[in-house]
């Protein structure tokens, strides 16, 4: 791949940047591409665009832009196949997870399509007509992380633009090339000025974010980036939707039964190398089904087999980047001088790329950093416990409040405690699963702000207005 292949799409048009940045191939841990980096002038010129641009689209029927939301699904699906492989190689997971990302594009451009803002007739007698209306909530700014980014490129352009707004999308600086990509094919199919794609480093978010033309902010991603988005759109009241971290507990009761659930513990908590946001991030299991629970999930670690994504053995991929690395092995060794055991897992030893085996941490406990914080790698400590009470409680403590699952043969018991969780989503006998886009996604406490998918996401694109007509 060439340095110039890949262009940001600002105003319907192709545009180069005389600066760029690197982007690191994960599985070799060598520079594989160049991504342009956006320029102040750029920001200025994609706000103009986006401006010029919102009251047409705004008031083109939901009929008409969901005609182009089709095209641009069919004219997305044509590639599949070349946008995966960009997003194996800057992502690094296996083919076939990022040809899901990808889907997941057109997904969301085809579920919104077919999705209406409905307002609501309060009266409508002789005298008066009252309505609540649904309107677009005007120009918006969607910055997306880089553990899953087509896919949540699509979850945030599809509602807004169903909604009637114009958006631009700023992807990680990490994994930008997919995005740049789906951008340049949809450009060719949206009018000039309704979807922009700019990339840049760490400078080009708060450029976006501090500029008064968007009305809305939508972001995943850490916690500390979140809460200084949420600061900085105050000072415009700009409306934001914050997908932030997670770090999600599975709770076991005592009468699971572990050779079952394990294979369903596992993936859930090491699909993407663990880098997902709902992934689960720590195990409480009753204390005499601790050691059982441990052989039946290191039993399945010869079942992984990492590699490059593109290699189609490869079932696991390495971390994204070196940072993220670096901090799941600074974890794993703090449980080490805890008390905690490695049953299973670590880094390969001479081994090029960011590789971290699927790792089991035994006789894990709070005030362990791999339990108290979210390690968003391929690490899941397992903590034996005595007394449910206390579980539930250590499963609500501290702020995150993104994912939870309990695990029992008893679905009344399961669902008393799962009724007891402090979390957006709360599972029984499973972990991750969704309804698609229909379902909606939420965070509590640290872990979020607002919603995303289904009709309560799109709905956060608009904004109320209510009409009085008077026939007296």
């Amino acid at each position: 791949m060439s340095d110039a292949e890949l262009t940001m799409t600002i105003g319907g048009r192709a545009v180069r940047a005389p600066r760029s940045f690197p982007i690191v191939d994960p599985s070799t841990g060598e520079v594989a591409a160049h991504a342009p980096t956006a320029e102040a002038e750029h920001v200025e010129d994609v706000m103009a665009a986006m401006a010029a641009a919102q009251p047409a689209w705004a008031a083109e029927t939901a009929d008409g832009r969901a005609r182009v939301m089709h095209q641009g699904a069919d004219a997305v699906a044509a590639s599949i196949d070349e946008i995966a492989r960009l997003s194996t190689l800057e992502l690094g997971a296996p083919l076939a997870f990022s040809k899901g990302l990808v889907t997941g594009v057109i997904s969301a451009l085809r579920y919104f399509a077919g999705s209406e803002v409905a307002g609501e007739v309060l009266s409508d007698s002789e005298s008066e007509r009252v309505e609540v209306l649904r309107r677009p909530v005007g120009p918006v700014v969607a910055i997306t992380p880089w553990n899953v980014p087509a896919y949540m490129m699509g979850l945030k352009i599809g509602p807004a633009l169903a909604a009637g707004n114009c958006v631009v999308v700023k992807p990680s600086p990490y994994t930008p090339l997919a995005t740049l990509r789906v951008g340049e094919i949809l450009r060719e199919v949206f009018p000039a000025g309704v979807l922009n794609v700019v990339s840049g480093t760490d400078e080009l978010g708060p450029m976006l974010v501090d500029h008064p033309v968007p009305r809305k902010v939508t972001f995943t991603g850490s916690i500390p980036t979140g809460k200084a988005i949420a600061a900085s759109a105050a000072k415009d009241l700009k409306r934001v939707t914050l997908e932030l971290g997670g770090n999600d507990p599975a709770i076991l009761l005592d009468d699971v039964d572990v050779e079952a659930i394990a294979p369903k513990l596992f993936w859930a908590a090491f699909t993407n190398s663990g880098q997902v946001c709902i992934a689960i991030k720590r195990v409480y299991v009753p204390a005499h089904l601790h050691d059982a629970l441990v052989d039946a999930l290191v039993g399945l670690v010869p079942s992984v087999r990492l590699g490059s994504g593109l290699d189609e053995s490869t079932n696991m991929g390495p971390l994204q980047n070196r940072a993220q690395l670096d901090f799941v092995a600074a974890l794993v060794e703090d449980a080490k001088a805890k008390g905690a055991t490695v049953a299973a897992g670590g880094r390969p030893e001479d081994r090029p790329g960011y590789f971290y085996a699927p790792t089991i941490v035994a006789g894990a406990a709070a005030g362990m950093r791999v339990v108290d914080e979210e390690q968003f790698g391929p690490v899941l400590p397992l903590v034996p416990y005595t007394d449910l009470e206390d579980t539930v409680a250590q499963a609500n403590h501290r702020y995150f409040g993104l994912g939870a699952s309990v695990w029992s043969g008893d679905l009344d018991r399961a669902g008393a405690v799962a009724d007891r969780l402090e979390a957006g989503q709360v599972w029984v006998n499973t972990h991750q699963s969704t309804l698609g886009f229909s379902q909606p996604l939420t965070g509590v406490k640290h872990s979020g702000l607002g919603v995303e998918k289904g009709r309560w996401g799109l709905e956060t694109f608009t904004e109320l207005q209510t009409r009085y007509v008077s026939r007296a």
